[in-house]
């Protein structure tokens, strides 16, 4: 119950975030869409074994987390689930690359070391970069410049109604959770022989309440086709912002920004 509760609080956290006022927040969606997409597209692209290219772009995240004024605990809490997939997908690197790529205060560091170091650095740039845009712009927002970049409409659609109704699942799984507990004195989680009716009911009381958000909007007038918000067309000011930052990207991209400050105090 109290994870349950904890993850519902996180989903409308972010969206919280996203009302603020800040110069980040009153920039263009699409102006913030274009750029994480361009910085993701830079990080993604370098090589494996490439760590000191990937050091810099640090600073993007942390910038953009000081000016949108967004808590670092609650990206770093997030970051702290999408971690052990990048963990466990590069954790054989070590194992099967080892030829050592060079020594670290004597001790051998491996290709496979680096690769898997890639791995970890690449999740956490484009995880914060992607958690950010959502903490700073509202979902229905970035849901209509999707539509302006001629995404299929039923994407976002399903995009929309994942996000939106997620936390619908969420509650009436943890007032079943409460229900249980209160009928299981002193039983911690849900026992193992009762756990494929748990999952049973839930999924009846989701089609159940599923059918009647349905009819809900019906009585407001869906046709089956979602209305997106309609946002201002992009300002000259947050066009420019967007092309100097994502040229910044590219320039990082091109050249090793770390090299060259450590061949000054090389």
């Amino acid at each position: 119950m109290p994870n349950l509760t904890t993850s519902l609080n996180k989903i409308r956290s972010l969206e919280e975030l996203s009302e603020g006022t800040t110069a980040i927040h009153r920039l263009h969606p699409m102006a913030k869409m274009i750029t994480t997409i361009v910085y993701l597209v830079v990080v993604i692209s370098f090589d494996k074994y490439d760590i000191s290219g990937l050091i810099p772009f640090f600073v993007y995240p942390i910038l953009l987390m000081a000016l949108g004024e967004i808590p670092y605990q609650s990206v770093l809490s997030r970051l702290l689930i999408a971690l052990p997939f990048s963990f466990f997908a590069g954790l054989s690197n070590p194992f099967f690359d080892r030829e050592t790529a060079f020594l670290l205060l004597g001790v051998p560091i491996s290709w496979g070391m680096l690769s898997f170091l890639s791995i970890l650095i690449k999740t956490v740039l484009a995880v914060s970069a992607v958690l950010i845009l959502i903490a700073t712009t509202p979902m229905d927002k970035l849901a209509a410049q999707l539509i302006r970049m001629k995404v299929p409409r039923i994407f976002v659609m399903q995009l929309m109604l994942t996000y939106r109704y997620l936390t619908l699942l969420i509650s009436e799984a943890a007032g079943m959770m409460t229900a249980y507990h209160l009928r299981s004195k002193g039983q911690k989680g849900i026992r193992f022989e009762h756990v494929g009716t748990f999952m049973g009911q839930l999924l009846l009381r989701s089609f159940d309440r599923a059918e009647r958000v349905y009819l809900a909007m019906k009585c407001r007038g869906y046709n089956g086709s979602y209305q997106f918000a309609v946002s201002e067309r992009m300002g000259a000011a947050d066009a420019l912002v967007a092309a100097v930052i994502c040229v910044i990207f590219v320039l990082m991209r091109l050249f090793n920004i770390s090299r060259i400050v450590g061949s000054f105090f090389g």
